[in-house]
This record gives structure tokens, C-alpha cells and sequence, in this order.
């Protein structure tokens, strides 16, 4: 496969049971070959994009002093401000050329998991970049259930399957800054090649080329939705439940070419997270004789701890 297939949310939301399982059939091939897709038909408008965009440079425009302030230790960087260079992909020592926020779950009617998250972090300066970070982050949530609907009926599941799980899950809005590059880099890409943690990651069109993904030849091919898609694909969590049948694919963001080192990139993904005691234990019906199971049994947060120390965010 050397192309991202496009898929239309509307006809998993037609009343047309022929239509919602073309769908269907469509989004878990996909995810069963490439693992990516790219989504039209979802919940986020074009305005609300582009005031995200323009709220997002606002904040890194601002001083390294002001954004310093916002970096909050001992949170593992789950809520607020990461600083240049700190974030590495496992397996790798190099930071990658990126700074970047997280907004976390806004919780509603549940105590216990208002206690077990940290509060987000509100930026005094630029207060619009507060309030439009959480309306994006609600339609990307609410887009992401539907996606997890589909998929749930795509492997024989009951299709609310996932709302339980998902509903005030550990889910992050990131907004990322890859800054112009002024100096040969050291073995540092923007981001190395490396596959998500979560369950599903949806990305809207960046601002710049940069992303590619790795098919199952090896090769590198570029993801470049069009302005009205969503490129969203399985994370370690999702392939793990499901034995592997549904595909975390490697994917990386290059460095651009050396003509274009002096601008800057912005890319928002969302990665869908469920509650920390989600079992990720592999699903009966992924296992059989010639599939047997893969992974071992774990909750979903006991798996982010894994990762978070994998990519030196926490220490162990």
C-alpha cells in the first residue's frame, strides 16, 4: 500500500445500513494493512482550525522565560509546557527539534478521576488559546468515539464498546512547535520514527510536509491529508488489544529540506487515551490458532507508565 485510503465519517452516521457498514469495512481494512487513514465528515470545523492554528503560535511566540513558566515538574509533561529537545522516541538518545503543549481531560461528574489527573494549565497571557483548545479538543473526542464505534463492529464487539472507557479517558490535545532549524542537526529529526502509545491518534492537516509513514515493505511514504481530513491512525494500545490485527504503524516527522530550515512547523495531533484501568488484554476473538496471543495482560495505565519512562519523559 503506497497511499493513505480516505474515508468519509457521514456514511458511518447515514441511516443506510448498507452505507454505515461500506464504512466499516473500509476503516478496519485500512487499519488492518496500513494502520492510517485519512477522515472526512468529522466533528471539527475549518474555523475552529484555524483559530487553533493562530492561538497555538501566539503561545510559542511567546519568550522562553514566560513558557518556562508553565513547565511544570514531576507531571511527566501530561499537562502544560515541554521544552525544546526533552522528548526522545524509545530506543533513541537524540531529543527531538520540537517543543510542545498538552492539553489534558476536562472531567465531568467523576471525582475520583478529577483527583488521579492533573488540572490543566491555563496560560494567563494568551487567554483565547485556553478556551479554543478545549472546544477543539471536545470535537476531536467526540470524532475519535465514533471512529472507535466503527472499529468496534469492524472486530465483532458490541459498538458501544469503547464509550465506557473512553468517556473521561486520559486523552491529550498536543500542540506542536518544530522550530526553524539553524545549525546542521546532531542525528535529531523533528520527530523519530516511532509508533503511539495510545488507543487512536487523530492529526489534523499540518501546517508543512514532514510526515511519513512506514508500510509493510519498509518503505516511507508521505501522509498529506487534505484540508478537510483528519489523518488518524491505531496507537500500542489499540494493536495490543486487538493482537496486532489492527496495525500501530511506525511513522516519523522529517527535517524539511535545507532551503526550508528557517521556517517554522505546527502540527496538533489528539491522542485518544481510555481511563487508566481499561484491561488492554487481548480480545477472545483476535486469538486463534493461527494468530495465538501475543501480549501479555495490562492496564492501560500501567502501560503509559511503561512508555513514559521508554521516552524519558518520567524517570522509572
Amino acid at each position: 500500500m503506497n497511499k493513505i485510503p480516505s474515508v468519509d465519517l457521514r456514511e458511518f452516521l447515514s441511516e443506510n445500513p448498507e452505507t454505515k457498514q461500506k464504512f466499516i469495512d473500509e476503516i478496519g481494512k485500512a487499519y488492518e494493512e496500513i494502520g492510517f487513514v485519512a477522515l472526512k465528515g468529522h466533528f471539527l470545523p475549518d474555523e475552529l482550525v484555524k483559530e487553533l492554528y493562530a492561538q497555538v503560535k501566539r503561545f510559542f511566540d511567546l519568550s522562553e522565560e514566560v513558557k518556562k513558566k508553565y513547565e511544570i515538574e514531576g507531571l511527566g509533561g501530561q499537562r502544560g509546557y515541554t521544552s525544546f529537545g526533552k522528548e526522545h522516541a524509545k530506543g533513541r538518545k537524540a531529543g527531538d527539534l520540537k517543543e510542545f503543549w498538552h492539553f489534558g481531560q476536562y472531567v465531568e461528574d467523576d471525582a475520583r478521576l478529577e483527583k488521579e489527573y492533573p488540572p490543566n494549565v491555563i496560560v494567563e497571557e494568551v487567554p483565547e488559546f485556553n478556551e479554543v483548545g478545549k472546544k477543539a479538543y471536545k470535537a476531536l473526542e467526540k470524532t475519535a468515539r465514533y471512529v472507535l464505534r466503527a472499529l468496534a463492529l469492524h472486530l465483532g464487539l458490541e459498538e458501544t464498546y469503547f464509550d465506557s472507557y473512553i468517556k473521561n479517558g486520559n486523552s491529550i490535545l498536543r500542540p506542536i512547535h518544530y522550530p526553524p532549524i539553524t545549525e546542521e542537526p546532531d542525528d535529531a529529526v523533528r520527530a523519530a520514527a516511532h509508533g503511539d502509545i495510545n488507543l487512536i491518534t487523530l492529526l489534523m492537516g499540518a501546517q508543512g510536509r514532514g510526515l511519513q509513514v512506514q508500510n509493510h515493505k519498509g518503505e516511507w511514504i508521505d501522509a498529506i491529508a487534505e484540508p478537510d481530513e483528519l489523518m488518524i491512525n491505531v496507537g500500542d494500545m489499540l494493536s495490543r488489544h486487538t493482537n496486532n490485527r489492527l496495525k500501530s504503524t511506525i511513522h516519523r516527522v522529517i527535517n524539511p529540506p535545507r532551503e526550508l530550515w528557517g521556517s517554522s512547523r505546527y502540527s496538533i495531533p489528539f491522542f485518544m487515551h481510555p481511563v487508566s484501568d481499561m484491561p488492554l488484554n487481548v480480545l477472545d476473538n483476535c486469538i486463534d490458532e493461527d494468530h495465538p496471543k501475543q501480549f501479555e495482560d495490562i492496564t492501560a495505565g500501567e502501560f503509559l507508565h511503561e512508555r513514559l519512562v521508554d521516552l524519558g519523559l518520567i524517570k522509572k
